[in-house]
């Protein structure tokens, strides 16, 4: 999707200048492909077996039509995982993005739900990237299905990423996240997902546990971290009565944001879910601890312009951080019957990969041991 985290051709695995027997494990570490990974390359799953085998070009192109949008024929893929999106070009106007999504994951009333706040934030001219409307008569106006797929349309959205070195660009990202927080606090979701521990913690470490994926020789290692950061979590929990619960965009990392006419616009908002307002921060900083409170000051100052930031959350930063350690392992997991997953993420279910990922783990209940991040005495 153009407006997602990667929009390269899906067909494009490689950086300009990269080696195809390398590739990155999109937490920075380079993995020379072995012995090993093309065992995993050897186990990949048939396409035939994936309900996106169904979703051709064709098939594609007649559900945009099927909008009364003239396709030209001409479409792209675009690195997208969770679901398949597509650049389709038209006869007419510029090229849209067509996003599928993926079978059995959300409900209508889930999908509908985020296209409304995102539509909501649209009109309040908070720089989101919404749905355009398929059929405004329809119960679900901004959703189709074609083919068994649900299916959603937007306008194309170019920009680049925000220079998180920037200040001018923290304090807008701030602005702009509070504004959208301003309208969460007073828009509750009813059917998207809360942020809870036991789903994105415990349930994705019993996925992983009962479904094999961790190597016998790795499983007592496993088992025993993930139990002192689940314990670790637990003690600052996201869920706890002091933090507010507000609806989110919920994945707010770099790659969903798009700077463009000198502001921030946020894209993706398939993963908007009911949380704390730290789930839509924390993503933003990186360095050492110096460097994350200098960009985190200038955020929250910005913030504070349109919508109050409880200090307190700042306890959540490396509790939330290991929640999406622990999700993200099981997320591949389950995905790991789509073709395209083993294709792209080679390096995951490899013994290195899980010696690696306790070893993150460890690093990270050290981190969870520490004390929280304060904000600098200037602020």
């Amino acid at each position: 999707m153009t407006n997602s985290s990667d929009d390269r051709p899906a067909d494009k695995l490689f950086a300009d200048g990269d080696s195809e027997d390398a590739v990155d494990d999109n937490r920075g570490n380079r993995l020379e492909l072995n012995d090993e990974t093309n065992d995993v390359e050897l186990a990949m799953p048939s396409l035939s077996d994936h309900p996106y085998q169904l979703l051709t070009p064709d098939v594609v192109i007649d559900a945009v039509e099927s909008t009364g949008r003239f396709s030209d024929a001409r479409i792209l893929a675009l690195n997208s995982y969770e679901n398949r999106v597509y650049q389709v070009g038209l006869d007419e106007g510029d090229p849209v993005i067509a996003k599928f999504y993926r079978p059995n994951r959300w409900s209508v009333d889930q999908i509908i739900e985020e296209h409304n706040f995102t539509l909501r934030l649209y009109e309040l001219d908070i720089p989101v990237v919404p749905p355009l409307v398929i059929a405004e008569e329809s119960d679900t106006p901004t959703l189709a299905k074609f083919n068994n797929f649900h299916f959603s349309v937007y306008a194309r959205q170019g920009g680049r990423a925000p220079e998180l070195d920037n200040l001018d660009h923290l304090y807008q990202l701030g602005q702009f996240i509070g504004r959208i927080h301003a309208v969460g606090a007073s828009y509750p979701f009813k059917y998207r997902i809360p942020l809870r521990v036991q789903a994105f913690g415990h349930d994705s470490v019993a996925y992983l546990q009962n479904n094999d994926f961790i190597p016998d020789e790795l499983r007592d290692a496993y088992d025993s971290i993930v139990h002192e950061v689940l314990a670790a979590i637990e003690k600052n929990s996201p869920e706890a009565d002091e933090y507010q619960q507000i609806s989110l965009h919920g994945d707010c990392h770099p790659g969903n944001v798009l700077w463009r006419d000198d502001r921030p616009h946020f894209v993706d908002f398939d993963d908007a879910m009911t949380g704390p307002a730290m789930q839509d921060l924390w993503m933003l900083l990186s360095g050492d601890t110096v460097n994350k409170q200098r960009q985190l000051s200038e955020i929250i100052e910005g913030y504070e312009a349109f919508h109050e930031f409880n200090l307190r959350e700042l306890r959540l930063i490396e509790p939330l951080r290991a929640l999406r350690i622990l999700n993200y392992s099981a997320w591949l997991a389950k995905r790991w019957d789509d073709p395209a997953f083993p294709a792209s993420f080679p390096w995951f279910n490899t013994p290195r990969y899980w010696s690696e990922h306790i070893l993150e783990l460890k690093e990270q209940l050290s981190i969870l041991c520490e004390p929280p991040l304060t904000m600098p005495d200037a602020f």
